[in-house]
């Protein structure tokens, strides 16, 4: 008779209170793992950094998914990695007569970046598999994970993309590459933080904070995600080792020669001083509306965790232009400029967080 009543409730929509708890459960377990997952990108995102930053990133020529996990054993095995290294533009135009223990130092940044990458995928795609065979992913869920793991690849491919391109005319990587394979990064953070986020036990939503927050809320992540390609570009032209004054550039708020490149679109993507101006306005532009929607939230809601979301988003706002400013002036110090690489996908976090807390967390299905 239970059984019968049990499958009638199931049956009628209402969802038993064992089922909910055990759908609860998967969702913490699931929640954490994507949370390590998103940590594990933030990390990679900073080590990605300090491989641009060193000049390492095309000390290993080749793109070996499998094999390339084994690092050179023997000096024979570096030798034969330096002498690669050697036949490229960076090396014959830059780095002549590198001997073997500077090489090793680069060698072991883009070894390191590329093993993090490697590790990321396992620690993504085992556990996913674990929970998908034991039933703890809720139908709606799998294809969802199943796009992250796509995008994993696809990150993959793109940063190869984006070394190959300094392999043979270039002595560095083009600086669209770079900022596409940045950006997919901190999609690919986004996009996994959204889902954890939305599968925490959140407040459900509240229809008039929705209507009055959720326009600047998107905007915010829309601009956020453009600023993160903006910096991409300044980091593939070396922009923020010239102009290092604030707030003037060149002595002048707005410089003379913005656009003196023809077609006037390359300014924008290849213009040293343009790429830098352009960073710069958009983190005002940031600054301004998170500021304007920290109030707002304050404003519109009474909600503690919506508060506190928002407080987050205008603060590390803030912190981070402070941190860009200092990484400006002081000529990019490696240890500032990660700060500020990394942080980026604080505040990038802060924003997704804030909309995930507003939309309220997944409905829970019979």
């Amino acid at each position: 008779m239970n059984v019968i009543a049990d499958s009638a409730r199931e049956g009628t929509g209402q969802m038993l209170p064992a089922r909910r708890h055990r759908i609860q459960q998967n969702r913490t377990l699931i929640r954490w793992w994507l949370y390590f997952v998103c940590a594990l990108i933030l990390a990679m995102v900073v080590v990605g950094g300090a491989t641009r930053l060193t000049e390492s990133g095309l000390s290993i020529t080749e793109w070996k998914p499998i094999h390339g996990v084994i690092p050179p054993l023997s000096e024979v095995e570096w030798e034969e990695e330096l002498e690669k290294y050697r036949q490229i533009p960076e090396y014959q135009l830059i780095n002549k007569g590198m001997s073997l223990e500077e090489f090793k130092f680069i060698f072991w940044w883009e070894w390191s970046h590329r093993l993090l990458g490697r590790f990321i995928g396992f620690a993504f795609f085992i556990p996913m598999l674990g929970f998908w065979m034991a039933g703890r992913i809720e139908p709606w869920l799998k294809p969802r994970l199943a796009i992250g793991l796509a995008l994993g690849g696809l990150q993959g491919a793109v940063g190869w993309w984006m070394v190959a391109s300094g392999l043979v005319e270039r002595t560095d990587v083009s600086q669209y590459r770079l900022a596409v394979h940045l950006t997919l990064a901190l999609f690919i953070f986004g996009y996994l933080f959204w889902i954890a986020r939305r599968l925490a036990p959140l407040p459900e939503p509240v229809e008039d904070e929705q209507a009055r927050l959720t326009r600047g809320g998107k905007l915010l992540v829309c601009l956020v995600f453009l600023q993160i390609f903006l910096g991409g570009l300044v980091a593939g032209l070396n922009a923020g080792l010239t102009f290092n004054t604030w707030p003037l550039m060149d002595g002048q708020f707005v410089p003379n020669g913005l656009l003196v490149m023809k077609p006037v679109w390359l300014n924008f993507f290849e213009n040293v001083m343009t790429v830098q101006f352009q960073h710069r306005m958009m983190a005002y532009l940031l600054v301004l509306l998170g500021v304007m929607l920290t109030y707002a939230t304050f404003r519109a809601s009474r909600r503690a965790e919506l508060r506190r979301a928002g407080a987050h988003v205008g603060g590390f706002i803030l912190l981070q232009a402070v941190f860009g400013i200092m990484t400006l002036v002081w000529m990019v110090p490696l240890p500032v400029a990660l700060v500020h690489q990394g942080f980026a996908v604080i505040v990038l976090a802060a924003a997704v967080d804030y909309m995930a807390v507003l939309k309220g967390p997944f409905p829970i299905r019979g």
